[in-house]
């Protein structure tokens, strides 16, 4: 059985005291067993957050880049993160698609990257509204998967965790319902399972995101094929995020 896993992902929010602020007193908490957790923070937080936590909180990175050192003014390297012990980082969201121009090949070049230098990838996938509206999203889909796993080997492909996050949904209020966000989670899996085999597919940790809040936790964590959530908002309170573990566990 695949281990539930919530990720939060603060974007451009919190100073770095009040990010480990939020760190201590979410450690104080009696977090639930069999949920696997982390936060994924902006760079100037990372060196704290990981000197703060333990076991039981991972810390993950919101971007890296594919070279390990280069005349790349702004960028951080993925070799360097891990070397600051980071643990996860997440790869082709969608604000960095639309916003910074990121394309499949950058994708799939930091998915190599993080899986060699033993940094977990939270790999993102999603449709836009127009995308959903002309049924054209499993193209969409079908395609980021592909190329985010080309040149992946078996057992690396087994630690990938893949985010499948419709970009009408995130920050909008708007969610797809819990079906829906597991036929496209479902379809994450088989295009996995293509592209390897059903051993490699099972293994794969599928997330959903968009929208996603304590209040509905439990219903997309339901579903056969949505092993975990990957939040935006709701991750920013200490009282939010530990419900957000506890809507997680397996019943």
């Amino acid at each position: 059985m695949r281990t539930p896993f919530i990720a939060g992902n603060w974007k451009m929010h919190k100073t770095v005291n009040e990010a480990e602020a939020f760190l201590k007193e979410l450690l104080n908490k009696d977090l639930p067993s069999g949920v696997d957790a982390a936060i994924c923070a902006p760079f100037i937080h990372l060196d704290r957050l990981v000197k703060g936590t333990n076991e039981s909180i991972g810390i993950g990175a919101e971007n890296g880049h594919f070279e390990d050192q280069g005349a790349f003014t702004g960028e951080v390297s993925i070799d360097s993160l891990s070397d600051l012990g980071v643990d996860y980082v997440i790869i082709g969201h969608s604000e960095r698609r639309e916003m910074f121009n990121e394309t499949d090949e950058d994708v799939n070049k930091k998915v190599l990257k993080a899986l060699e230098k033993d940094v977990i990838p939270i790999v993102c996938c999603g449709e836009t509204l127009e995308e959903r509206e002309n049924n054209t999203y499993t193209e969409k889909i079908t395609t980021q998967i592909e190329a985010a796993f080309k040149g992946v080997s078996e057992s690396d492909a087994k630690k990938v965790v893949v985010a499948y996050e419709p970009i009408w949904a995130i920050g909008t209020g708007k969610s797809a319902t819990s079906e829906d966000a597991n036929l496209m989670c479902q379809l994450v899996r088989e295009t996995i399972e293509k592209l390897f085999n059903k051993d490699v597919s099972e293994a794969v940790r599928i997330q959903y995101g968009g929208s996603v809040k304590p209040e509905n936790v439990k219903e997309y964590m339901s579903e056969p094929h949505i092993d975990g959530a990957l939040v935006g908002g709701a991750s920013l309170e200490v009282e939010s995020f530990v419900s957000l573990l506890e809507g997680a566990k397996n019943e």
